[in-house]
């Protein structure tokens, strides 16, 4: 427990701005839904440096109608802004603030999505779950995705959370909990 306690002290001197930090990125996802993308993020706040408002949601999805095709084929991709009524709707499974760098890197990573050569999007293997992993991978998270959990971008967050349990604790929102899932409330704590 005591390397525990030193370890998520180390974490936070690493991110030295948190407290000051404004920007959140929430990962988000609603598998029952028959809309895609079922996986995205959506990120709020205010920038340190300038004080501008940053407001945003991204899921990568395909950019075709859904159609038997795409279990074989790859086809179009595109990042995807969620409206506002489809958040409302979906789950919440985690929140990190971000400095004003990481957020630069957050939305650098999705110009890389946005600026892949056709087709792009390939449902096994650069689909909405793989975009969530190569974002929380990017903000230091352990996200490989495990076996099985490739097309479950609900059950592939749950399993980010707790791989990252302590990290995610240690780089919440002061205003609102690091998790709110089900799954996630219901997790026992690390020991």
């Amino acid at each position: 427990m005591r390397i525990l306690a030193l370890a998520l002290a180390a974490l936070t001197l690493l991110w030295p701005s948190l407290a000051d930090a404004a920007v959140r990125i929430d990962f988000r996802s609603r598998d029952t839904d028959t809309r895609v993308p079922h996986g995205f993020v959506t990120v709020s706040g205010t920038l340190d440096a300038t004080g501008e408002e940053v407001k945003g949601s991204y899921g990568w999805t395909l950019g075709v109608p859904i159609s038997p095709i795409v279990l074989t084929t790859p086809v179009e991709g595109l990042v995807y802004s969620v409206k506002d009524k489809d958040i409302a709707k979906s789950n919440l499974h985690f929140s990190l603030v971000l400095t004003d760098a990481e957020y630069e890197s957050v939305l650098a990573l999705i110009k890389e999505w946005e600026a892949l050569p056709q087709p792009s999007y390939r449902l096994f293997s650069r689909n909405c779950v793989t975009f969530l992993s190569a974002l929380a991978t990017r903000l230091g998270l352990e996200a490989a995705i495990p076996s099985g959990l490739e097309l479950k971008p609900h059950s592939f967050l749950d399993s980010v959370l707790e791989r990252n349990r302590p990290l995610i604790v240690a780089r919440a929102p002061s205003e609102a909990p690091a998790t709110t899932t089900a799954a996630a409330e219901a997790a026992p704590a690390p020991q």
